[in-house]
Protein backbone atom coordinates (compact mmCIF):
# COMPACT_ATOMS: atom_id res chain seq x y z
CA UNK A 1 0.00 0.00 0.00
CA UNK A 2 1.27 3.44 -0.92
CA UNK A 3 1.93 5.78 2.01
CA UNK A 4 -0.43 8.37 0.51
CA UNK A 5 -3.27 5.82 0.67
CA UNK A 6 -2.92 5.48 4.44
CA UNK A 7 -5.33 7.82 6.33
CA UNK A 8 -3.76 10.78 8.11
CA UNK A 9 -4.44 9.26 11.51
CA UNK A 10 -2.67 6.06 10.47
CA UNK A 11 0.37 8.02 9.25
CA UNK A 12 0.49 9.98 12.50
CA UNK A 13 0.32 6.80 14.60
CA UNK A 14 3.12 5.27 12.52
CA UNK A 15 5.17 8.47 12.93
CA UNK A 16 4.73 8.44 16.71
CA UNK A 17 5.69 4.77 17.05
CA UNK A 18 8.70 5.08 14.75
CA UNK A 19 9.82 8.26 16.48
CA UNK A 20 9.76 6.55 19.88
CA UNK A 21 11.50 3.37 18.67
CA UNK A 22 14.17 5.07 16.57
CA UNK A 23 14.85 7.52 19.40
CA UNK A 24 15.86 4.65 21.68
CA UNK A 25 19.06 4.04 19.75
CA UNK A 26 19.50 6.96 17.35
CA UNK A 27 22.61 9.15 17.87
CA UNK A 28 22.19 12.85 18.54
CA UNK A 29 23.45 13.84 15.08
CA UNK A 30 20.65 11.79 13.49
CA UNK A 31 18.04 13.45 15.67
CA UNK A 32 19.44 16.85 14.69
CA UNK A 33 18.59 16.13 11.02
CA UNK A 34 14.91 15.94 11.87
CA UNK A 35 15.24 18.81 14.33
CA UNK A 36 16.42 20.87 11.35
CA UNK A 37 13.38 19.86 9.32
CA UNK A 38 11.09 20.64 12.26
CA UNK A 39 12.68 24.06 12.61
CA UNK A 40 12.10 24.85 8.93
CA UNK A 41 8.56 23.46 8.97
CA UNK A 42 7.74 25.36 12.15
CA UNK A 43 9.03 28.60 10.65
CA UNK A 44 6.92 27.98 7.54
CA UNK A 45 3.85 27.52 9.73
CA UNK A 46 4.58 30.83 11.44
CA UNK A 47 4.85 32.47 8.01
CA UNK A 48 1.67 30.99 6.55
CA UNK A 49 -0.67 31.36 9.57
CA UNK A 50 -1.53 35.09 9.03
CA UNK A 51 -2.18 34.38 5.34
CA UNK A 52 -4.28 31.38 6.32
CA UNK A 53 -6.40 33.55 8.63
CA UNK A 54 -6.99 36.19 5.95
CA UNK A 55 -7.65 33.58 3.26
CA UNK A 56 -10.19 31.65 5.32
CA UNK A 57 -12.00 34.16 7.51
CA UNK A 58 -12.48 36.99 4.98
CA UNK A 59 -14.47 35.01 2.36
CA UNK A 60 -16.35 33.14 5.10
CA UNK A 61 -17.68 36.42 6.54
CA UNK A 62 -18.47 37.66 3.03
CA UNK A 63 -20.42 34.50 2.23
CA UNK A 64 -22.45 34.64 5.45
CA UNK A 65 -23.31 38.26 4.83
CA UNK A 66 -24.59 37.53 1.33
CA UNK A 67 -26.41 34.35 2.19
CA UNK A 68 -30.01 33.21 2.23
CA UNK A 69 -31.44 35.75 4.64
CA UNK A 70 -32.84 35.16 8.11
CA UNK A 71 -32.73 31.37 7.97
CA UNK A 72 -28.99 31.43 7.28
CA UNK A 73 -28.39 33.99 10.02
CA UNK A 74 -30.37 31.97 12.56
CA UNK A 75 -28.58 28.74 11.65
CA UNK A 76 -25.17 30.42 11.89
CA UNK A 77 -26.08 31.99 15.24
CA UNK A 78 -27.26 28.69 16.71
CA UNK A 79 -24.14 26.94 15.39
CA UNK A 80 -21.94 29.62 16.97
CA UNK A 81 -23.79 29.37 20.31
CA UNK A 82 -23.40 25.58 20.22
CA UNK A 83 -19.69 25.97 19.50
CA UNK A 84 -19.25 28.47 22.35
CA UNK A 85 -21.12 26.17 24.74
CA UNK A 86 -18.82 23.32 23.73
CA UNK A 87 -15.77 25.46 24.46
CA UNK A 88 -16.93 26.69 27.87
CA UNK A 89 -18.34 23.30 28.86
CA UNK A 90 -14.97 21.74 28.04
CA UNK A 91 -12.99 24.46 29.81
CA UNK A 92 -15.01 24.24 33.05
CA UNK A 93 -15.00 20.44 33.03
CA UNK A 94 -11.27 20.14 32.34
CA UNK A 95 -10.44 22.83 34.90
CA UNK A 96 -12.17 20.59 37.44
CA UNK A 97 -10.64 17.29 36.28
CA UNK A 98 -7.12 18.06 35.04
CA UNK A 99 -5.59 19.23 38.37
CA UNK A 100 -6.34 15.77 39.75
CA UNK A 101 -5.37 13.49 36.87
CA UNK A 102 -2.42 15.48 35.53
CA UNK A 103 -0.63 15.74 38.85
CA UNK A 104 1.52 12.94 40.19
CA UNK A 105 2.48 11.43 36.81
CA UNK A 106 5.34 13.87 36.36
CA UNK A 107 6.47 16.96 38.16
CA UNK A 108 4.66 20.21 37.42
CA UNK A 109 5.98 21.61 34.18
CA UNK A 110 7.96 18.48 33.39
CA UNK A 111 7.85 19.16 29.70
CA UNK A 112 9.84 22.32 30.22
CA UNK A 113 12.74 19.91 30.58
CA UNK A 114 12.36 19.14 26.89
CA UNK A 115 13.22 22.77 26.15
CA UNK A 116 16.40 22.54 28.23
CA UNK A 117 17.75 19.41 26.53
CA UNK A 118 16.11 19.67 23.11
CA UNK A 119 18.05 18.62 20.04
CA UNK A 120 19.33 21.70 18.21
CA UNK A 121 18.93 21.93 14.41
CA UNK A 122 21.99 22.14 12.19
CA UNK A 123 20.70 25.40 10.77
CA UNK A 124 17.51 27.41 10.52
CA UNK A 125 16.00 29.84 8.02
CA UNK A 126 13.98 32.80 9.21
CA UNK A 127 10.56 33.16 7.57
CA UNK A 128 9.07 36.35 8.93
CA UNK A 129 5.28 36.53 8.51
CA UNK A 130 3.95 39.43 6.46
CA UNK A 131 1.86 40.52 9.46
CA UNK A 132 1.18 39.35 12.99
CA UNK A 133 -1.80 37.18 13.84
CA UNK A 134 -3.94 39.87 15.47
CA UNK A 135 -3.42 42.19 12.51
CA UNK A 136 -4.55 39.37 10.21
CA UNK A 137 -7.68 38.81 12.31
CA UNK A 138 -8.64 42.48 12.34
CA UNK A 139 -7.93 42.83 8.62
CA UNK A 140 -10.08 39.77 7.89
CA UNK A 141 -13.04 41.15 9.83
CA UNK A 142 -12.75 44.59 8.23
CA UNK A 143 -12.55 43.31 4.66
CA UNK A 144 -15.10 40.53 5.21
CA UNK A 145 -17.67 42.88 6.68
CA UNK A 146 -16.94 45.42 3.95
CA UNK A 147 -17.60 42.82 1.27
CA UNK A 148 -21.07 42.20 2.66
CA UNK A 149 -22.02 45.84 1.88
CA UNK A 150 -20.62 45.90 -1.65
CA UNK A 151 -23.01 45.49 -4.56
CA UNK A 152 -20.42 43.82 -6.76
CA UNK A 153 -18.71 40.50 -6.09
CA UNK A 154 -15.27 41.02 -7.67
CA UNK A 155 -13.44 41.29 -4.35
CA UNK A 156 -15.35 38.34 -2.88
CA UNK A 157 -14.41 36.19 -5.89
CA UNK A 158 -10.76 37.19 -5.43
CA UNK A 159 -10.79 36.08 -1.81
CA UNK A 160 -12.59 32.86 -2.74
CA UNK A 161 -9.72 32.09 -5.13
CA UNK A 162 -7.22 33.05 -2.43
CA UNK A 163 -9.01 30.61 -0.11
CA UNK A 164 -8.54 27.88 -2.70
CA UNK A 165 -4.80 28.61 -2.72
CA UNK A 166 -4.61 28.47 1.08
CA UNK A 167 -6.65 25.25 1.13
CA UNK A 168 -4.30 23.69 -1.43
CA UNK A 169 -1.29 24.66 0.71
CA UNK A 170 -2.87 23.03 3.74
CA UNK A 171 -3.96 19.94 1.83
CA UNK A 172 -0.88 19.40 -0.35
CA UNK A 173 1.98 20.76 1.76
CA UNK A 174 1.19 21.13 5.46
CA UNK A 175 -0.94 18.02 6.04
CA UNK A 176 1.35 15.61 4.07
CA UNK A 177 4.43 16.78 5.99
CA UNK A 178 2.75 16.70 9.42
CA UNK A 179 3.61 13.01 10.06
CA UNK A 180 7.30 13.75 9.40
CA UNK A 181 7.10 16.76 11.70
CA UNK A 182 5.49 14.63 14.42
CA UNK A 183 8.10 11.89 13.87
CA UNK A 184 10.87 14.41 14.45
CA UNK A 185 9.18 15.74 17.57
CA UNK A 186 8.75 12.30 19.15
CA UNK A 187 12.24 11.29 18.04
CA UNK A 188 13.62 14.29 19.91
CA UNK A 189 11.54 13.52 23.01
CA UNK A 190 12.59 9.88 22.90
CA UNK A 191 16.27 10.81 22.68
CA UNK A 192 15.70 13.26 25.54
CA UNK A 193 14.00 10.60 27.69
CA UNK A 194 10.70 12.55 28.06
CA UNK A 195 8.44 10.60 25.74
CA UNK A 196 6.95 8.07 28.16
CA UNK A 197 5.64 10.70 30.59
CA UNK A 198 4.12 12.58 27.66
CA UNK A 199 2.31 9.51 26.28
CA UNK A 200 0.84 8.57 29.68
CA UNK A 201 -0.56 12.05 30.04
CA UNK A 202 -1.81 12.05 26.44
CA UNK A 203 -3.86 8.93 27.11
CA UNK A 204 -5.46 10.46 30.21
CA UNK A 205 -6.43 13.63 28.37
CA UNK A 206 -7.80 11.77 25.34
CA UNK A 207 -10.01 9.63 27.62
CA UNK A 208 -11.42 12.74 29.32
CA UNK A 209 -12.17 14.44 25.99
CA UNK A 210 -13.89 11.31 24.65
CA UNK A 211 -16.19 11.15 27.69
CA UNK A 212 -16.95 14.87 27.43
CA UNK A 213 -17.84 14.62 23.74
CA UNK A 214 -20.44 11.93 24.53
CA UNK A 215 -21.89 14.17 27.26
CA UNK A 216 -21.92 17.12 24.85
CA UNK A 217 -24.00 15.17 22.32
CA UNK A 218 -26.49 14.18 25.02
CA UNK A 219 -26.82 17.83 26.12
CA UNK A 220 -27.23 19.03 22.52
CA UNK A 221 -30.07 16.60 21.88
CA UNK A 222 -31.74 17.26 25.23
CA UNK A 223 -31.88 20.95 24.29
CA UNK A 224 -33.01 20.17 20.73
CA UNK A 225 -35.64 17.77 22.05
CA UNK A 226 -36.97 20.36 24.50
CA UNK A 227 -37.26 22.99 21.75
CA UNK A 228 -38.63 20.73 19.02
CA UNK A 229 -40.84 18.55 21.21
CA UNK A 230 -39.12 15.38 19.94
CA UNK A 231 -37.75 12.46 21.98
CA UNK A 232 -34.06 13.48 22.39
CA UNK A 233 -32.66 9.99 22.93
CA UNK A 234 -34.59 8.61 19.96
CA UNK A 235 -33.33 11.48 17.81
CA UNK A 236 -29.75 10.89 18.98
CA UNK A 237 -30.09 7.20 18.21
CA UNK A 238 -31.33 8.13 14.74
CA UNK A 239 -28.06 10.00 14.11
CA UNK A 240 -25.84 7.01 14.93
CA UNK A 241 -25.34 6.03 11.24
CA UNK A 242 -23.89 9.50 10.61
CA UNK A 243 -21.70 9.15 13.71
CA UNK A 244 -20.37 5.80 12.52
CA UNK A 245 -19.77 7.08 8.99
CA UNK A 246 -17.83 10.10 10.29
CA UNK A 247 -15.64 7.78 12.38
CA UNK A 248 -14.62 6.05 9.18
CA UNK A 249 -14.25 9.07 6.90
CA UNK A 250 -12.96 11.73 9.36
CA UNK A 251 -14.72 14.20 7.06
CA UNK A 252 -17.88 16.20 7.75
CA UNK A 253 -18.29 16.89 4.03
CA UNK A 254 -18.03 13.23 3.05
CA UNK A 255 -20.63 12.34 5.68
CA UNK A 256 -23.22 14.90 4.47
CA UNK A 257 -25.38 12.38 2.52
CA UNK A 258 -25.69 10.11 5.55
CA UNK A 259 -26.21 13.02 7.97
CA UNK A 260 -28.92 14.40 5.69
CA UNK A 261 -30.76 11.09 5.53
CA UNK A 262 -30.54 10.67 9.31
CA UNK A 263 -32.03 14.15 9.82
CA UNK A 264 -34.88 13.36 7.43
CA UNK A 265 -35.45 10.04 9.23
CA UNK A 266 -35.79 12.11 12.42
CA UNK A 267 -38.77 13.79 10.70
CA UNK A 268 -36.99 17.04 9.85
CA UNK A 269 -38.53 18.77 6.83
CA UNK A 270 -36.40 17.65 3.84
CA UNK A 271 -36.08 21.25 2.60
CA UNK A 272 -34.83 22.42 6.00
CA UNK A 273 -32.52 19.42 6.34
CA UNK A 274 -31.10 20.00 2.84
CA UNK A 275 -30.24 23.57 3.82
CA UNK A 276 -29.11 23.06 7.43
CA UNK A 277 -26.98 19.92 7.20
CA UNK A 278 -24.55 21.04 4.45
CA UNK A 279 -24.24 24.49 6.06
CA UNK A 280 -23.55 23.08 9.54
CA UNK A 281 -21.00 20.65 8.09
CA UNK A 282 -18.99 23.78 7.33
CA UNK A 283 -19.70 26.13 10.24
CA UNK A 284 -20.68 23.90 13.21
CA UNK A 285 -17.55 22.33 14.68
CA UNK A 286 -18.49 21.84 18.33
CA UNK A 287 -16.52 18.59 18.54
CA UNK A 288 -13.40 20.21 17.09
CA UNK A 289 -13.79 23.13 19.49
CA UNK A 290 -13.97 20.70 22.39
CA UNK A 291 -10.75 18.97 21.36
CA UNK A 292 -8.81 22.18 20.82
CA UNK A 293 -10.02 23.74 24.09
CA UNK A 294 -9.34 20.64 26.16
CA UNK A 295 -5.96 19.92 24.63
CA UNK A 296 -4.84 23.55 24.89
CA UNK A 297 -5.68 23.56 28.60
CA UNK A 298 -3.94 20.20 29.10
CA UNK A 299 -0.74 21.41 27.41
CA UNK A 300 -0.69 24.47 29.65
CA UNK A 301 -0.82 22.10 32.61
CA UNK A 302 1.90 19.93 30.99
CA UNK A 303 4.22 22.92 30.77
CA UNK A 304 3.33 24.28 34.19
CA UNK A 305 1.88 27.49 32.72
CA UNK A 306 -0.40 29.58 34.91
CA UNK A 307 -3.94 29.44 33.51
CA UNK A 308 -5.12 32.94 32.56
CA UNK A 309 -8.92 32.59 32.72
CA UNK A 310 -9.60 35.93 31.00
CA UNK A 311 -7.27 35.03 28.12
CA UNK A 312 -8.87 31.61 27.78
CA UNK A 313 -12.36 33.11 27.63
CA UNK A 314 -11.23 35.38 24.81
CA UNK A 315 -9.60 32.38 23.14
CA UNK A 316 -12.86 30.42 23.16
CA UNK A 317 -14.85 33.30 21.64
CA UNK A 318 -12.26 33.69 18.88
CA UNK A 319 -12.06 29.93 18.37
CA UNK A 320 -15.79 29.84 17.64
CA UNK A 321 -15.26 32.31 14.79
CA UNK A 322 -12.17 30.50 13.54
CA UNK A 323 -14.08 27.21 13.39
CA UNK A 324 -16.67 28.76 11.06
CA UNK A 325 -13.87 29.47 8.60
CA UNK A 326 -11.89 26.25 9.09
CA UNK A 327 -11.24 24.36 5.83
CA UNK A 328 -12.97 21.01 5.38
CA UNK A 329 -9.83 18.90 5.14
CA UNK A 330 -8.51 16.45 7.77
CA UNK A 331 -6.61 18.50 10.34
CA UNK A 332 -7.90 21.75 8.85
CA UNK A 333 -9.54 22.96 12.08
CA UNK A 334 -6.37 22.71 14.16
CA UNK A 335 -4.33 24.41 11.43
CA UNK A 336 -6.82 27.29 11.36
CA UNK A 337 -6.59 27.59 15.17
CA UNK A 338 -2.79 27.74 15.33
CA UNK A 339 -2.80 31.52 14.96
CA UNK A 340 -4.87 32.23 18.07
CA UNK A 341 -3.07 29.51 20.03
CA UNK A 342 0.08 31.53 19.42
CA UNK A 343 -1.32 35.06 19.75
CA UNK A 344 -3.75 34.60 22.66
CA UNK A 345 -2.36 31.67 24.66
CA UNK A 346 1.30 32.21 23.75
CA UNK A 347 1.98 28.68 22.47
CA UNK A 348 5.48 28.04 21.13
CA UNK A 349 6.51 25.66 18.35
CA UNK A 350 6.77 22.60 20.59
CA UNK A 351 3.39 23.22 22.18
CA UNK A 352 1.82 23.64 18.73
CA UNK A 353 3.37 20.33 17.67
CA UNK A 354 1.87 18.56 20.68
CA UNK A 355 -1.51 20.19 19.99
CA UNK A 356 -1.51 18.97 16.40
CA UNK A 357 -0.56 15.44 17.49
CA UNK A 358 -3.25 15.26 20.14
CA UNK A 359 -5.87 16.68 17.81
CA UNK A 360 -5.20 14.28 14.96
CA UNK A 361 -5.00 11.32 17.37
CA UNK A 362 -8.78 11.50 17.82
CA UNK A 363 -9.68 13.48 14.70
CA UNK A 364 -12.43 11.06 13.67
CA UNK A 365 -14.18 11.29 17.05
CA UNK A 366 -14.27 15.08 16.80
CA UNK A 367 -15.72 14.85 13.30
CA UNK A 368 -18.34 12.35 14.50
CA UNK A 369 -19.33 14.75 17.28
CA UNK A 370 -19.56 17.61 14.75
CA UNK A 371 -21.89 15.85 12.31
CA UNK A 372 -24.07 14.25 15.00
CA UNK A 373 -24.58 17.68 16.57
CA UNK A 374 -25.69 18.94 13.15
CA UNK A 375 -28.73 16.70 13.56
CA UNK A 376 -29.66 18.55 16.77
CA UNK A 377 -29.46 21.92 15.01
CA UNK A 378 -31.60 20.53 12.17
CA UNK A 379 -34.32 19.67 14.72
CA UNK A 380 -34.23 23.19 16.15
CA UNK A 381 -34.31 24.87 12.73
CA UNK A 382 -37.19 22.62 11.68
CA UNK A 383 -39.22 23.83 14.67
CA UNK A 384 -38.34 27.49 14.01
CA UNK A 385 -39.25 27.24 10.32
CA UNK A 386 -42.61 25.67 11.15
CA UNK A 387 -43.41 28.54 13.51
CA UNK A 388 -42.15 31.19 11.09
CA UNK A 389 -42.46 29.92 7.53
CA UNK A 390 -41.50 33.33 6.17
CA UNK A 391 -37.96 33.36 7.63
CA UNK A 392 -36.50 31.86 4.45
Amino acid sequence: MKLSKIPLLGRVVIAIILGIIVGLFAPVWFARIFATFNSLFGNFLSFIIPLLIVGLITPAIGELGKGAGKLLALTALIAYISTLFSGFFTFLSCQTIFPHILSGGIDTGALTGVEEIKIDPFFTIGMAPVMDVMTALILSFCIGLGITFLKGDTLQKSFLEFREIITMIIKNIIIPFLPLYIFGMFLSMSVSGQVYSVIVLFLKVILVIFILHVLLLIIQFLVAGAISGRNPMKALKGMLPAYATALGTSSSAATIPVTLQCAINNKVNPAIASFTVPLCATIHLAGSTMKITGFALAIQYFFGIQIDIAAFIGFIFMLGIIMIAAPGVPGGAIMAAVGILQSILGFNEQMIGLMITLYIAIDSFGTACNVTGDGAIALIMDKISRKKPSVA
